[in-house]
């Protein structure tokens, strides 16, 4: 009887294993990146709903190489009638052997992973992960891709796993002029 209890409480408990079990995705980079073409400005397309972007349209981040070999990056957007930036820095974790993998910081020296997960041959369009399932973004050099491009995009992530339909698409009013 004893022997019989560690196999009835497995029983119970494998279910609950199983729907506690995160969904695999693949959140590597891929292996290799022009940071020289990756540079300039981005157009947020779609992107994962998170606290420090809620509520923005006409989201667009812009790259710069700076004198120390590091990445300037302004996140910018509007938000409630309010033009709002978050200036920041990025850098290659290892321009060598995984040059798509970058750390992204707003805060002092804490940083956050930046996958490039995607880029196509002309560097028009992107699509950007981290270490998390949480963070998505769809990334392009014009305001409105075309709907082949943004359907490859999304091939692509569900692919890797990510759950496309919690994507919130971004305004991109053309009529609103990111300042840069």
């Amino acid at each position: 009887m004893k022997s019989l209890i560690p196999l009835a409480l497995a029983a119970i408990m494998f279910p609950g294993l199983l729907i506690a079990q995160e969904k695999s995705y693949d959140n590597s980079p891929i292996p290799s990146l022009d940071l020289g073409r990756f540079l300039g400005v981005w157009y947020e397309i779609a992107r994962f709903d998170h606290s420090f972007e809620r509520g923005m349209d006409n989201v667009a981040a812009e790259y710069l190489l700076r004198d120390d070999g590091k990445i300037l990056v302004l996140n910018s957007g509007w938000k409630n009638g309010k033009y709002k930036v978050a200036e920041g820095k990025a850098r290659q974790a290892d321009p060598l052997t995984d040059p798509a993998h970058l750390e992204v910081s707003f805060f002092l020296s804490f940083y956050s992973d930046y996958n490039v997960l995607m880029l196509d041959d002309n560097y028009q369009v992107a699509l950007v992960g981290s270490k998390s399932p949480k963070y998505l973004w769809i990334l392009s050099r014009v305001p409105a891709p075309k709907d082949a491009v943004i359907d490859d995009v999304l091939k692509e992530a569900e692919e890797r796993g990510y759950d496309t339909s919690k994507l919130i698409w971004v305004d991109q009013d053309i009529n609103t002029a990111i300042p840069f």
